[in-house]
């Protein structure tokens, strides 16, 4: 059965317009990881997401300095109790280190092949 993100949920993270760091990580999922088909502002539970593949159950968030605490965790344990398995990145990473970050998401793609 297909679950359906509670009213609300749907809308668009604070800003409408991506911001650097998206655009960066956006372009490497699309440039390198096509077959995956990543999506942007993914709805998942109660949840926007920044990235994520159905096809492979990954869901990939550019964080900056107001990530990383109790809320997160808590984030990413409902995120994976729908079978999902959560990634982050640093923004400067992102923009300062795209090749170790394509690196990690091959490996986490190459760990999750696609669902028949």
């Amino acid at each position: 059965m297909k679950r359906r993100p509670p009213p609300g949920s749907t809308r668009r993270g604070a800003h409408g317009e991506p911001t650097d760091v998206e655009k960066a990580l956006w372009h490497l999922l699309g440039e390198t990881f096509a077959a995956a088909r990543f999506r942007r502002q993914v709805p998942i539970r109660q949840y926007i997401c920044d990235f994520a593949s159905h096809r492979h159950r990954i869901v990939i968030e550019a964080d900056g300095g107001q990530h990383g605490g109790e809320d997160d965790k808590q984030r990413d344990a409902v995120i994976q109790a729908d079978g999902y398995r959560v990634i982050r990145f640093w923004n400067t990473d992102i923009l300062t280190n795209s090749e170790g970050v394509a690196e990690r998401i091959a490996e986490c793609l190459a760990e999750r092949s696609p669902h028949p």
